[in-house]
């Protein structure tokens, strides 16, 4: 396994587990807590404790994942040292996150103007 993390294939492999776990984070997470959520809702009629649910659930699940990426960033700059190469700081993780929070951005506003039937002009005014 340690051969295996020395070699560039390593950390590509890792990098992609990194987007992986931050698309999870942004996009996931708070889809589940948002069923979850809904799933309450339905069961109890108390709109309260489905909100509550959903974002105490989304938080703690978030702040699970940034811990995963986190340690997983660990492991890309372990593995950059072992090459000889220079200590990349979190540079790595900064970039998958932003990009991944880039692409959770598109989803939501292709999501939002395509298919959930919402108008561009707000109350209804024609333009």
């Amino acid at each position: 396994m340690r051969d295996l993390l020395r070699t560039g294939l390593g950390a590509l492999l890792v990098v992609a587990i990194m987007l992986t776990g931050s698309l999870v984070m942004w996009i996931g997470a708070p889809l589940l807590w948002l069923w979850i959520g809904g799933q309450i809702q339905g069961a109890s009629g108390s709109v309260g404790a489905a909100v509550g649910a959903a974002f105490v659930g989304a938080v703690v699940t978030i702040v699970l994942v940034a811990g995963v990426l986190s340690k997983l960033s660990d492991v890309y700059r372990a593995n950059q040292l072992a090459r000889g190469r220079r200590d990349p700081g979190h540079f790595v993780l900064e970039t998958v996150l932003v990009t991944s929070a880039g692409i959770a951005l598109v989803a939501f506003l292709v999501w939002f103007f395509l298919f959930a039937g919402a108008e561009p002009l707000p109350l209804g005014i024609k333009g």
